[in-house]
């Protein structure tokens, strides 16, 4: 009696461009739904002034968007979650030490040229950023879990949708410098509401993406580019406390 032949496993599930840009539609799409339940609820909370219940609201909203979304990402996906090199996400511990050396350097100086580069362009117009100018109205116990979010877990979910899931997702259809610019250019873009839509810092942003995605291709790993970020963020925040 023969033996069947077995079913040759699946293969694994990985993300289209479509699907990635679901899903980081999804994410904005949530803070602008949580945000907007959690303001329902926020007359119900006593003794705290307009700008600290914003920071407030601000820092439940990305902490719930962001676990939402992460556990969507590895649900979907669980097959490219543990993958270091595209088309997995990165999330991996692999990646060189020099890189992670690399990734600190690269965070204190893409801060200072990017802030040349877009008072460059605006030509003496005024740049403003909501989230800095909220940061300097709050007290000090909100500032202080407020610039812990913006660098750690903003820059950890900005890096897994556009550098992890987006990135991965381009590179399995177009070439890598391609790739490269379209989820660059689309990580600056989505920016912009929180820029009042003044397109001055979008070169820096971009550019800044661009950095970012070198480090997650070359280490093989997304953590590099999570650190990175998230040192060009608190060094960007640094006015909050020596203003």
């Amino acid at each position: 009696m023969s033996q069947a032949t077995p079913f040759p496993p699946a293969p694994p599930r990985l993300p289209g461009i479509g699907g990635a840009l679901a899903v980081i539609v999804l994410y904005f799409a949530l803070q602008v739904g949580i945000g907007s339940a959690l303001y329902l609820l926020a007359p119900r909370l006593p003794g705290m002034n307009g700008a600290d219940l914003r920071a407030l609201l601000v820092i439940l909203t990305v902490l719930a968007s962001t676990g939402l979304v992460a556990w969507t990402v590895r649900a979907l996906w669980p097959f490219a979650w543990r993958q270091a090199a595209p088309p997995g996400f990165g999330l991996s511990r692999a990646g060189a030490a020099p890189y992670y050396a690399l990734a600190v350097l690269l965070g204190l100086a893409l801060p200072v040229f990017g802030s040349w580069l877009t008072q460059w362009l605006a030509r003496g117009h005024a740049v403003s950023q909501d989230i800095k100018e909220l940061g300097g109205t709050v007290s000090l116990g909100l500032r202080l879990p407020l610039a812990l979010l913006v660098a750690t877990v903003g820059p950890l979910v900005e890096e897994l949708l556009f550098r992890g899931l987006l990135l991965s997702a381009l590179l399995r259809r177009v070439p890598a410098g391609w790739a490269v610019a379209a989820s660059s250019l689309l990580f600056a873009l989505v920016h912009l509401p929180d820029l009042g839509f003044l397109w001055y810092a979008v070169p820096n942003l971009a550019l800044l993406a661009a950095v970012l995605a070198w480090l997650r291709l070359r280490s093989s790993s997304l953590w590099p580019a999570v650190l990175a970020h998230g040192v060009n963020n608190l060094l960007a925040l640094a006015a909050w406390f020596t203003g």
